[in-house]
């Protein structure tokens, strides 16, 4: 390992803004030899976790809130309906970008719901098995900006 490569390792430990700017910069400048291929792959791999853990956990607020709107109308809320609104919309903006993520979102439901469903149940005090056992809604619905579910009494 040359200098460079030393310095931009430690870079990469110390401050990753500066180590990611370096990185850049000795990449557009071909000078590849002293380029930490390490870390950089560890970063690009890092992204797509990054991608599938956030769409995992705005599947599961916006489960819990279609739960909680479904179960306990009465107190339905215009910032209900906007979380489910930001959560739809960010889900969206995370699959326009990388669509591959969209067959990620069937097979996280079941988790995600099952996370919601304990969220919503500990959130309005009502027993987890008061909800059904297995997601209630499909994918087209939970993503579709016009679906609410039908109150249940």
């Amino acid at each position: 390992m040359n200098p460079t490569s030393k310095n931009n390792l430690n870079l990469y430990k110390t401050d990753f803004v500066v180590w990611t700017e370096q990185t850049a910069k000795l990449i557009h400048a071909k000078k590849f030899s002293q380029v930490d291929w390490q870390a950089v792959v560890e970063e690009i791999e890092s992204l797509g976790k990054s991608d599938r853990r956030e769409i995992k956990s705005r599947l599961e607020v916006l489960l819990q809130h279609l739960l909680k709107w479904q179960y306990q109308s009465n107190f339905q809320s215009s910032s209900w309906q906007s979380t489910i609104y930001e959560q739809r919309k960010r889900i969206l903006d995370l699959l326009k970008d990388s669509p591959s993520l969209q067959p990620y979102l069937t097979e996280v439901l079941p988790e995600s719901y099952h996370r919601g469903k304990q969220a919503a149940s500990d959130e309005i005090k009502v027993q987890i098995n008061t909800f059904p056992a297995d997601c209630p809604y499909a994918i087209d619905q939970i993503l579709d900006s016009e679906f609410l579910p039908r109150v249940i009494s």
